[in-house]
C-alpha cells in the first residue's frame, strides 16, 4: 500500500469472489460518499498546496497570451451578420447581429449591433453550458437551451428578438436540440430516456400547449437527432447506432406533415443524407458505405424521393481514401476525405475541374468550419498545426483561391519557427505502422527532453494536431508534446478504427505502449521523464497502459476516465450502455465478458509501482459516471507498492466537459501542468 501521508483510505465492504469491494462509491448524495469524495479534494490540495503559486504562474502566463477581448469572424445569414464578442474578464462570449453591409464584407458595425445572448448573466457565476442557439429562418426569434449542473439535460427558450420577451418551454428531460421548420413557429426538439438516449422526437408550435409526438425509436442502441439540410428546404431525421443508420426526411415548408423514410435500416450500413443541387437541379446526396468501408457518395433527383435502388454512385468508393463528410453549396460539392492520415479538402465546383485544397505543414488540422449560405460562392476553412495557431481561411469554390481572414492571435513573444512539428512512425508488435505527431523546441533537436504524451483511440475520432496556447507553457520549459495516433480513432480511415473496437480493442493499449517506447528508443525522452493523459475513452487507454508497462512512465493524467469498463457495461439501466455495446461488445456474452475483463482498469489493478496519478472526475457526468474514477483510485490505494503521488479531485458542480467557462478552463490546465512539472521535477 502507499505510504503517502494522510491519504484517504477506502473502507472494504467484500473481496469475495464476484464482488465488487468499492460499489458502495455508486450511493450518488449520500452522506458517506460526499465525504469521502471531499476527503479526496482535500488530500490533493493539500498534497499540491507547494504548487498554489505555480498554478497562479501558469494560470497568468496563459491568459496572458490570449486576447481577452475578441471578435469573432462574422457569419453571413439573410440580413445580418451574426458573430461573438469575448470581453476580459467574462467567462462565456456574447452573442451579436448587425446589419449585413452593402459590399457584402463580414465588416462589423458596431454601431447598429445588437445583443442576442449573454451567457454571463444567465450564469450568474455558475456552471452553464449553452446547447442549441439557432435564429428562425424569419430572423425574429432565437432558439437555446441552457444545461446548468453538466448533467447534458437542457432547459429550452425562445426569445423574441424585437421585444426581447424569452419563454421558458414546459418540456423537460431534453437534449438540448432544437430545429426550426420554415414557418418560424415550429420547433422540432428530442427528449432523452432514462438511459439518458435522445429516443422521440417532438413538435411544438409557439403558441400553443405542449408538443406532438412525432417519432420515438425503440432500439436502446440507436439515437435521434433532427436538422435541417444543406439547402434549407429539407428537414433530416437521423437515426443512427455505431454501426447503422436510417433517415427520414420533411420538406420544412409542412412541418406538421410526416417524415418519409430514405431507405429502411439494415444492419451494418450507414448512410447520411443532405439535400442540395448539381447542375442546376435539386437532388439528394448520401454517403453510404454500402460499397465499401471508407464510404462513397450517391445522388439522386428530389423531384420524388429516390428509392434506394435508384441512388446513382457520384464519387466511387476508394480503399486508400476515407469520404468523412460533404458540403453542399449552389455552385460546388466539398469532400473532407482522409488520406494518408491526414485531412484533405477536394473540391468539385459544378462544371469545373476538381481540385484539392493546398496548404503549408506536413502534419495539420483541417475542417470545413462554415459552409457560409447555400448560394454562396465561398466557404471557411479552420487550419491549425502544433505549432502554427489556427487560421480560418475563406476558399472562393471556382477557383480554390485562399484568403486568411483570421488568425488566432498569441499576445507576447510567439515564434512558430521556434518550435519543430514533426511526423514519427511507430512500429507495433504486429508489424503495424502508428503514426505520432510531434513538437517541440527547435534547439531541444537531437537531445532528450521531457514529453507529454496524449491519446485517445475510440470511436473513429481524429485527433489531428491542433494548436494550444496552454501548451506553449510546456514547450518554452523544454518539454515537448506528442499524439500518438492509436487504433480505434480515425485518423488512418474505417479499417483503423476497427482495428481498434470490439475484439481488437488491445490494439490501441498496444500501439499507445509502442508509441512511448518509440520515443524512448530514439532518444526524444526517457521513462523518468515521460508524462501520459488522455480523457474518458482515453482515460480507459491511461488505465490499461498503467496496469501492463507501468515502469514505462513517470507520471500520468487521467480525465473523467472510462475505466469500471466492465461493471458499467453490464448494467443496461446506466445512461448509454447500451449504445456503446457496438463499440465494446455486451459483457452479458461470456466470450465478450472474458475479453473486457483482461483489459479493463478497475479489474486488473495489481500489487506493483505505478507512476504518479491525477485523476479527475465529474460528479454531473452522465457518459462517464464519477464512480468509476473514485472506485480506480481506491482500489490503487489499497493495491500499489509504491509511494507515488495518486490523487482524486472530483468536480462537484460539473459534468463530463469540465467546469464551464473560459478561465476556470485556464485553471484546470494550470492544474496539470502543475502536477506534471512537480513529478518530473521541473519546478
Amino acid at each position: 500500500m502507499s505510504a503517502a501521508a494522510n491519504a484517504p483510505q477506502a473502507p472494504i465492504a467484500r473481496q469475495d469472489a464476484g464482488t465488487d469491494p468499492y460499489a458502495w462509491l455508486q450511493a450518488r448524495d449520500t452522506p458517506e460518499v460526499l465525504a469521502y469524495l471531499n476527503a479526496e479534494n482535500a488530500y490533493q490540495e493539500a498534497q499540491l498546496a507547494d504548487q498554489a503559486g505555480l498554478r497562479e504562474q501558469l494560470f497568468e502566463e496563459i491568459r496572458g497570451r490570449i486576447l481577452e477581448t475578441d471578435l469573432s469572424l462574422a457569419s453571413p445569414w439573410g440580413p445580418y451578420l451574426y458573430y461573438t464578442r469575448t470581453t476580459a474578464g467574462d467567462e462565456y462570449p456574447r452573442h451579436y447581429r448587425c446589419p449585413r453591409p452593402a459590399d457584402d464584407s463580414p465588416t462589423v458595425d458596431e454601431s447598429r449591433e445588437e445583443l442576442l445572448l449573454d451567457p454571463n448573466l444567465l450564469a450568474a457565476g455558475g456552471f452553464l453550458s449553452l446547447g442549441a442557439f439557432n435564429i428562425s429562418p424569419d430572423h425574429q426569434r432565437l432558439a437555446y437551451s441552457l444545461d446548468t449542473s453538466g448533467d447534458e439535460v437542457y432547459t429550452l427558450y425562445v426569445k423574441d428578438l424585437a421585444s426581447g420577451a424569452v419563454e421558458q418551454l414546459p418540456f423537460e428531460d431534453c437534449d438540448g436540440s432544437m430545429t426550426w421548420a420554415n414557418d418560424s413557429q415550429t420547433l422540432f426538439f428530442a427528449e432523452l430516456d432514462d438511459t439518458h438516449r435522445p429516443h422521440r422526437l417532438m413538435r411544438h408550435r409557439l403558441g400553443t400547449q405542449g408538443a406532438v409526438q412525432v417519432f420515438e425509436e425503440a432500439d436502446g442502441r440507436f439515437f435521434l437527432h433532427c436538422y435541417r439540410a444543406s439547402s434549407e428546404r429539407q428537414l433530416i431525421l437521423l437515426l443512427n447506432s455505431k454501426t447503422t443508420s436510417e433517415a427520414w426526411v420533411l420538406d420544412a415548408h409542412t412541418p406538421e406533415q410526416a417524415f418519409t423514410c430514405l431507405a429502411p435500416r439494415v444492419e451494418g450500413h450507414e448512410y447520411y443524407p443532405d439535400h442540395g443541387q448539381l447542375n442546376g437541379h435539386w437532388h439528394w446526396f448520401i454517403r453510404s458505405n454500402q460499397q465499401g468501408i471508407n464510404f462513397a457518395l450517391f445522388h439522386g433527383p428530389a423531384d420524388t424521393l429516390p428509392t434506394h435502388e435508384q441512388w446513382q454512385v457520384l464519387v466511387p468508393h476508394r480503399d486508400t481514401v476515407m469520404l468523412e463528410g460533404l458540403t453542399l453549396n449552389a455552385s460546388a460539392l466539398t469532400l473532407s476525405l482522409r488520406e494518408g492520415g491526414l485531412p484533405i479538402i477536394e473540391v468539385r465546383p459544378h462544371g469545373l475541374p476538381a481540385y484539392r485544397v493546398e496548404l503549408p505543414d506536413a502534419a495539420y488540422s483541417l475542417y470545413v468550419q462554415d459552409s457560409l449560405e447555400f448560394d454562396s460562392p465561398r466557404i471557411r476553412l479552420r487550419y491549425e498545426a502544433l505549432n502554427r495557431p489556427a487560421q480560418v481561411r475563406q476558399l472562393t469554390l471556382a477557383d480554390g483561391q485562399q484568403q486568411v481572414l483570421k488568425q488566432t492571435p498569441v499576445l507576447g513573444p510567439f515564434d512558430p519557427d521556434a518550435y519543430v512539428s514533426q511526423r514519427l512512425w511507430a512500429t507495433a508488435g504486429d508489424g503495424t505502422q502508428v503514426p505520432i505527431s510531434l513538437v517541440q523546441r527547435r534547439e531541444d533537436l537531437g537531445k532528450p527532453v521531457p514529453l507529454y504524451l496524449y491519446g485517445y483511440g475510440a470511436y473513429g475520432e481524429s485527433l489531428d494536431p491542433w494548436f494550444s496556447h496552454a501548451r506553449l507553457s510546456l514547450l518554452e520549459r523544454g518539454v515537448a508534446f506528442a499524439i500518438a495516433h492509436v487504433r480505434g480513432g480515425g485518423e488512418l480511415g474505417e479499417a483503423w478504427y476497427r482495428a481498434g473496437k470490439q475484439e481488437h480493442k488491445p490494439n490501441t493499449f498496444s500501439d499507445f505502449i509502442a508509441c512511448a517506447e518509440h520515443l524512448i528508443a530514439t532518444g526524444v525522452t526517457d521513462a523518468e521523464h515521460l508524462a501520459i493523459s488522455g480523457g474518458s475513452a482515453g482515460g480507459l487507454l491511461i488505465g490499461a497502459v498503467l496496469n501492463q508497462r507501468p515502469e514505462l512512465f513517470k507520471a500520468a493524467i487521467a480525465e473523467v476516465p472510462f475505466v469500471d469498463v466492465l461493471n458499467t457495461m453490464l448494467d443496461p439501466d446506466l445512461p448509454l450502455t447500451v449504445t456503446e455495446y457496438d463499440e465494446w461488445g455486451n459483457p452479458q456474452e461470456p466470450e465478450v465478458h472474458a475479453r473486457i475483463k483482461a483489459y479493463a482498469p478497475y479489474e486488473n489493478v495489481k500489487a506493483q509501482a505505478y507512476p504518479a496519478l491525477l485523476v479527475v472526475a465529474g460528479y454531473n457526468d452522465s457518459r462517464v459516471q464519477y464512480w468509476e474514477a473514485a472506485k480506480w483510485v481506491a482500489k490503487l490505494r489499497v493495491h500499489k507498492t509504491d509511494d507515488n503521488l495518486l490523487l482524486l479531485k472530483t468536480e462537484l458542480g460539473a459534468g463530463h466537459g469540465g467546469m464551464s467557462g473560459r478561465y476556470q478552463g485556464l485553471k484546470d490546465v494550470a492544474l496539470e501542468y502543475a502536477f506534471v512539472f512537480k513529478v518530473l521535477g521541473l519546478v
